[in-house]
């Protein structure tokens, strides 16, 4: 792996460094996902938030100019993500936009939707959820059940989403649905983008064991959508949605120690603050974590130097996902140590800790993935 970076791009970590340094709100620094959880007041800053970034030039880096960006190299968006863990910075609230519809738009959209969308997508002037998941189409998305009735002006959609972050404070939500339902699985499946604000969405928050609802169901009764949000053509919506989800994999290659880097942060001053700082126990599982953490990162740097190399991102996405799930319920763990009884306050606490298990896939799908694509054992 290359460790170096060169002259240019260390000017550049300074810059971006200095400017977070000088810019970084005190209240919202060290909101790992905050976005996920966020009630209005805390979206507001969140979109103010991103609205500074993106006037210093610090959102949607890479994206061609044409499009609002800076061209920025992949080793660029490295060290942008790697300042922001430094400084604890929050992620983009518009991360599903900036990150995965904006890239999929470039690719697939017309002239009039990149006009339309990717302008408010860089600003948040409007944020998005993705609408993919369903109750029997998580991990297996093909089998995805939502319908689209194709009528003169554009479609009636019918069905249900499930596991959407973001669809409580989401103003557009981009979602498949399946136009053609005796078409093979991975065919007959359309991409539309849909006003959240549509009659007949209701978007309902799931309530989890700890109390947070985090995550949303959505429903669709008879809701219209015109025709000019279908992205590329009627039954292809599989190809544009591989697009996305590559964009998805791609990015949280490089950005998961973010917010595992910022959690870490949030425990040794919690260790501190409850007097465990001195406790030898603590202080090794720590210290197990923070290795986990820089193996992460490392991980990270083998599949830049790769792509780098004019070569593919390998099975490091799915391999970091897994461990990076482990090492952030071990953590949770740890901080549930030593805040000992307070970790069983009610929703609402700023004691409670935080776990994720099943974002970017379940860990159960991505050890099958990793077991049949990378190690060649039979399906499951």
């Amino acid at each position: 792996m290359n460790f170096d970076f060169t002259e240019h791009e260390e000017a550049f970590r300074k810059e971006v460094r200095h400017w977070l340094e000088a810019n970084l709100p005190e209240d919202l620094r060290g909101r790992a996902f905050a976005s996920s959880r966020a009630g209005l007041d805390e979206v507001r800053k969140l979109r103010a938030w991103q609205q500074t970034m993106h006037a210093a030039g610090y959102v949607g880096m890479d994206w061609p100019r044409e499009f609002g960006g800076r061209g920025a190299s992949i080793v660029e968006m490295v060290i942008l993500y790697q300042e922001m863990a430094r400084a604890e910075s929050p992620q983009l609230v518009n991360r599903g936009g900036v990150s995965m519809l904006g890239p999929t738009l470039m690719r697939h959209g017309t002239p009039a939707q990149q006009r339309r969308f990717l302008p408010r997508i860089l600003t948040a002037e409007e944020l998005w959820c993705q609408g993919f998941s369903e109750p029997n189409a998580g991990s297996d998305l093909a089998n995805l059940q939502t319908r689209a009735v194709r009528e003169a002006d554009g479609f009636l959609v019918n069905g249900q989403k499930v596991w959407t972050s973001m669809a409580h404070v989401a103003d557009w939500c981009f979602l498949l649905v399946r136009t053609d339902p005796a078409a093979p699985r991975h065919k007959g499946i359309t991409f539309l983008l849909v006003d959240m604000k549509t009659p007949g969405i209701t978007v309902r928050p799931l309530r989890q064991l700890t109390g947070e609802a985090e995550f949303n169901e959505v429903f669709f009764d008879n809701v219209r959508v015109p025709a000019e949000n279908m992205v590329a053509n009627l039954n292809e919506g599989w190809s544009v949605a591989i697009t996305t989800l590559a964009y998805e994999r791609d990015l949280l290659t490089f950005i998961r120690h973010i917010s595992l880097r910022n959690a870490l942060h949030r425990l040794v001053k919690l260790a501190q603050s409850r007097g465990r700082g001195a406790d030898p126990v603590i202080r090794q599982k720590i210290a197990e974590l923070w290795i986990g953490e820089q193996a992460l990162a490392l991980n990270g740097y083998r599949s830049l130097t790769r792509i780098l190399k004019g070569g593919q991102p390998g099975p490091e996405g799915s391999t970091s996902k897994l461990f990076w799930s482990r090492l952030d319920q071990e953590l949770a763990q740890v901080a549930t140590e030593v805040i000992g009884p307070y970790s069983q306050v009610a929703h609402g606490s700023p004691w409670a800790p935080e776990a994720s298990g099943i974002r970017a896939g379940t860990s159960e799908i991505l050890r099958n993935i990793l077991a049949e694509r990378v190690l060649g054992l039979p399906k499951d």
